[in-house]
C-alpha cells in the first residue's frame, strides 16, 4: 500500500476538497495550496459520459498531479465498467479508488483486484440505492462513499436522507475499519450532525476551492464538525 499522510488523531475528520471546483488554469498551484491549507485528501470525481451525463478527468490527470502533492488522491470512479479502469488510475498514483454498486456485477472481484493494485478499495452508493446492497461486500472495503446527491449534476442541495443512510452505515460498520465519506451539496450547515451520524471524510467542492481564503475555509469546518 503507498505511504500516506498521517491523521492528526486515528479519529479525526477528513476533509476533501474536489478537485473539479479548482481553477484548471492554474491546477498545479490550486493543488499545491491546497495542501498547504491543511487538506487531508484531495478527490478526483472521474466520470465517462455513461454512468453520468459529464466528462470529467482521466488517468492522466492523476499522473500529472501526483508528482507535485504529497497528499492522498482518492479517486471516484463513476463510470460503466469500472473494470477497465481500475488499474489505470492505480498506476497513475491513485491512492483510494472507488466505485459504485450500481455501475458493476462483480462487485467483489472488482473491489479485491484494487487492493491487488496497491490502492484502498472504496464503494459507493447513490441517493436512490439501499443501503442492504451494502450487506455481503463490507467486509472488503476500506471506504463507504455516500452520494448526498445525484452523481454528475452540479448544483443540486443536499438529500436529506442522506443523514438516515449514514446511520445505517454507521451500525453495519459494526467494528470494521472502514471509512464512512459522504459528498454532495456539503456545506457548514451539514458537517456537525453528519459527523455526530458516523461520517469520517467530508468531500467538498465549492465551499473550499470557492473561498478567497482555503486555509480559514479548512478552519472553518474543522470548527464546525468540532461543535458536535
Amino acid at each position: 500500500m503507498r505511504t500516506q499522510k498521517k491523521n492528526k488523531t486515528k479519529n479525526s475528520p477528513l476533509i476533501v476538497p474536489s478537485l473539479l471546483s479548482a481553477n484548471f488554469a492554474y491546477l498545479a498551484d490550486e493543488v499545491k495550496e491546497i495542501e498547504q491549507a491543511g487538506a487531508d485528501w484531495l478527490h478526483l470525481d472521474i466520470m465517462d459520459g455513461h454512468f453520468v451525463p459529464y466528462l470529467t478527468f482521466g488517468p492522466g490527470l492523476v499522473e500529472a498531479i501526483r508528482p507535485i502533492t504529497k497528499l492522498p488522491i482518492d479517486c471516484h470512479l463513476m463510470v460503466d465498467r469500472p473494470e477497465d479502469w481500475i488499474e489505470s488510475f492505480a498506476r497513475a498514483g491513485a491512492n483510494w479508488i472507488t466505485v459504485h454498486v450500481e455501475s458493476t456485477r462483480h462487485l467483489n472481484r472488482l473491489l479485491q483486484q484494487i487492493r491487488e493494485l496497491g490502492c484502498h478499495p472504496g464503494v459507493s452508493i447513490n441517493p436512490g440505492t439501499s443501503v442492504s446492497h451494502l450487506e455481503e461486500i463490507l467486509d472488503f472495503v476500506d471506504l463507504v462513499l455516500v452520494m448526498s446527491v445525484n452523481p454528475g449534476f452540479g448544483g443540486q442541495k443536499f438529500v436529506n436522507g442522506s443523514l438516515e443512510k449514514v446511520k445505517k452505515i454507521a451500525k453495519m460498520r459494526a467494528g470494521r475499519p472502514f471509512l464512512i465519506e459522504i459528498d454532495g451539496g456539503v456545506s457548514l450547515d451539514h458537517v456537525s450532525v453528519l459527523r455526530n451520524a458516523g461520517v469520517d471524510a467530508f468531500v467538498a467542492g465549492s465551499a473550499i476551492f470557492g473561498q478567497k481564503n482555503r486555509k480559514d475555509a479548512i478552519r472553518k469546518f474543522r470548527d464546525r464538525i468540532g461543535e458536535g
